[in-house]
Order: C-alpha cells, then structure tokens, then sequence
C-alpha cells in the first residue's frame, strides 16, 4: 500500500533524512520516499497505516504533518 502525506517545515537534506528515519520505525512500513520541492512523503507499508503513528514519527523529527495528499 501506498500513501502520500504533506509534511512541513522541510527545507533542507537533512530534513529530508530526519523525517525518513524516524517515519522508517513505524510498524509495517517498508519505504519511504520524500519529495523536499513538493513536501511531500510516500510510504510504503505492508498494510494500511495508523496516520497518528504517522504523525507522531514526522513530529519526532521535527516537522508538521498536514494531511494526506490527494
């Protein structure tokens, strides 16, 4: 499964690498693929995800999550 998600406040490399490590550690996921232009974050999970771990993992790198993107 796939999901795409906004996040902000990602402004750099390094952000980019934080936001993908800690979002890494969720139960399920398998990969993550973050787009600094856009600022947005594909995950990849073996099943649907809970967004709150989602969320949670963005705000412990340092960062907002403003939603999924359609």
């Amino acid at each position: 499964m796939e999901t795409t998600y906004h996040v902000v406040g990602m402004t750099c490399g390094h952000c980019v690498s934080s936001v993908t490590g800690e979002v890494s550690k969720v139960p399920a996921v398998t990969d993550v693929a973050v787009d600094l232009p856009t600022g947005t974050m594909t995950v990849t999970s073996s099943r649907a995800l809970d967004d709150t771990l989602v969320e949670s993992a963005v705000t412990d790198a340092g960062y907002t999550l403003s939603g999924q993107a359609s």
